[in-house]
């Protein structure tokens, strides 16, 4: 709830269902997803979310505000998970095709953690991250700096030495897609892809390519918006 560029982003309305909400229901259609956790503040101020999980009957896991990464660990030692998938829940175009395809590609190759973000080809939105319960774990107990606990993987990915990585690309590059919400800007834009497809919500990614080629002016709702970077 404590978001800088847009307070409350998660609880938006998003074609009458929260943006949390929509992330949930679209994850659940990930064939290789055992369960779906919230990760969590332990501060009043989300205490909105724990009820929004509640409503959309999802698992939470609370802890420190700025400590992401230490959320984590405890969320994946509370289902004892053995691998972990990290999506964040600003992220309401998620498509349940490249989150599988991630985690088949770490299943198959068993890396320490598989991304689709250290080599991006899909638009921003559709980030889905793969990691080992060990490969968090050392991560949880080596990580020492703010933006590699805020963060949750950068300790990983950043010490190639240390961990096998897999990076996970698509068949063409659209990584100038901006499709995640941090800013008004952001939430008018999913928005109105919601709104073109109405009342389905279970639409494609490609689908939503094949719509921003047809209406353009739906991708200059956000277009000047610049992502934030990771504080090292």
């Amino acid at each position: 709830m404590g978001s800088t560029r847009l307070p409350g982003k998660v609880l938006q309305d998003l074609a009458g269902e929260s943006v949390l909400a929509r992330v949930v229901d679209r994850l659940r259609h990930a064939r290789l997803i055992n369960e779906v956790v919230i990760a969590t503040t332990d501060r009043s101020t989300d205490d909105a979310i724990v009820a929004e999980c509640r409503k959309v009957s999802v698992a939470v896991c609370r802890g420190d505000q700025d400590d992401v990464l230490d959320r984590y660990f405890r969320a994946a030692q509370l289902t004892k998970a053995d691998v972990v998938v990290r999506v964040t829940s600003d992220c309401p175009l998620i498509d349940s095709e490249i989150t599988d395809k991630t985690i088949a590609a770490f299943l198959e190759a068993r890396p320490d953690y598989a991304s689709n973000v250290m080599v991006r080809t899909y638009p921003r939105g559709l980030d889905t991250e793969v990691v080992s319960f060990d490969a968090l774990a050392r991560a949880w107990q080596r990580a020492s700096k703010p933006y590699e606990r805020e963060h949750v993987t950068p300790y990983i990915y950043e010490h190639a030495d240390e961990f096998k990585l897999l990076s996970v690309t698509g068949d063409f590059d659209s990584s100038a897609g901006r499709w995640t919400v941090d800013t008004p800007e952001d939430l008018e834009f999913v928005r109105a892809v919601y709104c073109s497809f109405e009342p389905g919500t279970q639409f494609s990614w490609h689908d939503v390519l094949d719509l921003l080629d047809r209406c353009p002016e739906i991708a200059k709702l956000n277009h000047s918006v610049t992502q934030k970077t990771l504080q090292g």
